[in-house]
């Protein structure tokens, strides 16, 4: 039986590749949202080689020192996560989870040695995010639902603006149990309201029926929301693909007249959609009814004479096609960033399953030589995070060089950013004096 797990994590930052997860919360429901078992609620422990932005601790009020003291190690959590969370048939479910928490996910498993993908597609698990769901419901079926504007009057669907227009309880934003519990209560209304729009979005979490819709033998216009798209148009528009990428296709937005366009800016007129990221996507017909085409300020004419401008072009899109083709991605500095540089081979992929299970003194004498040069760097580090005593003399050599040069790399913007906080009124002055602290007792050399 499919079960939902409800998720959302608190981090020092926006960046993946280099921020850190502080806090994890989820709730697991059955497929008709009803809870089973209790929430999940964790803190996880800050290693001292990151210096959070204080922005992030001034919203989310966990300090550094409230995970060492009740949280968990990233080696523990990483466990918890594949035995207990994402387990067979689980659909993980968040809100922008797909573009924010699962990449923070991916890159915590990778550092801590487990496969990075695998918890959101093997024995019957699946991922879906609801913003996108939000997005398409507030341009297609917005009736029922009361939708938050800004004070400009442009729209937003920030969560804690639907919750509060809808009479739903969201006593503490940015709060990973209380968005949780805000999301599940989200996901409910919009069941409610427009049940038909809901269950068909959650089907099409799968990316076999996405590339079904979507795809370059049988190319139609489709209807898309995403969040590249303007506000006043509901993130929504009508996009044809054009081109083959990687697990997706390159899609034209026919909004626009292939003649009328700039040539140097055609983000996101031309944008990636990938089939495994869950892309809000449906027939062109759904226009037809509730007055779609309006909602969305489109007409079926324009969508017509645009696409035949573009049809008449073919070389346009393998112009976008050969420009994807050779982008050029820098390689990462270190190899805890480094996850979307390369798969690892069969040998090493079966080499690292071990690491996981083997305590401090097992790992104090673990050799191996791995093919992939990314994976010595990483074991260093999952030592010196994890089981510091499992490191040998020269390792925490290897180790504090890292150590320092990452700080050195952090601590200007912290600090510029700590001032900053400081000097606000509103910001609780026991945050600043933890974070002036926690500076204090990790830098190598003091200031």
């Amino acid at each position: 039986m499919k079960t939902m797990f409800f998720y959302d994590l608190e981090t020092t930052g926006l960046f993946p590749r280099s921020d850190r997860i502080m806090q994890f919360a989820g709730q697991r429901t059955d497929i008709n949202l009803e809870p089973i078992g209790d929430p999940i609620n964790i803190l996880v422990k800050l290693s001292d080689d990151t210096l959070p932005s204080p922005y992030a601790i001034k919203t989310t009020g966990i300090t550094p020192q409230m995970t060492h003291a009740d949280g968990v190690t990233e080696a523990e959590f990483a466990k918890f996560l594949l035995e207990q969370v994402f387990t067979e048939d689980t659909i993980a479910t968040g809100f922008n989870s797909i573009r924010f928490d699962d990449e923070f996910i991916r890159h915590l498993l990778w550092r801590n040695f487990h496969d990075a993908y695998e918890w959101h597609w093997d024995n019957g698990r699946s991922r879906w995010d609801i913003l996108d769901v939000v997005r398409m419901t507030r341009a297609l079926r917005p009736e029922g639902i009361n939708w938050p504007v800004k004070e400009d009057g442009t729209e937003t669907n920030r969560l804690e603006l639907i919750t509060g227009l809808n009479g739903i309880s969201h006593e503490s934003a940015h709060d990973a149990l209380s968005d949780v519990n805000a999301l599940i209560d989200v996901a409910r209304l919009v069941r409610g309201r427009q049940p038909q729009l809901y269950d068909y979005l959650l089907k099409m979490r799968d990316k076999k029926l996405v590339a079904e819709l979507v795809n370059l033998d049988d190319p139609k216009p489709i209807v898309y929301s995403s969040g590249a798209y303007a506000s006043e148009f509901h993130k929504t528009t009508v996009v044809f693909p054009i081109a083959p990428v990687k697990n997706g296709v390159l899609v034209y937005d026919l909004r626009h007249d292939l003649d009328s366009i700039d040539r140097e800016k055609l983000y996101p007129i031309v944008k990636e959609l990938h089939f495994n990221k869950c892309p809000a996507v449906a027939v062109l017909e759904v226009l037809d009814k509730s007055d779609g085409w309006n909602k969305i300020s489109l007409s079926r004419e324009q969508i017509d004479k645009n696409l035949q401008k573009l049809l008449a072009h073919p070389e346009f899109a393998e112009q976008m096609r050969e420009k994807s083709e050779s982008r050029e991605f820098p390689k990462s500095p270190d190899a805890e960033s480094a996850l979307y540089d390369g798969f690892l081979d069969d040998l090493d992929r079966r080499r690292i399953l071990e690491i996981p299970s083997l305590n401090q003194d097992q790992l104090a004498t673990y050799h191996q030589n791995f093919d992939d040069p990314r994976l010595p760097e990483l074991l260093i580090h999952y030592k010196a995070r994890n089981y510091p005593k499992a490191l040998n003399a020269d390792e925490q050599i290897l180790w504090e060089t890292y150590r320092t040069a990452r700080l050195a790399f952090q601590a200007q913007t912290f600090l510029r950013d700590l001032e900053s906080i400081s000097r606000d009124k509103s910001v609780d002055k026991f945050i600043v004096e933890e974070l002036k602290l926690y500076y204090e007792s990790i830098m190598p050399f003091g200031d």
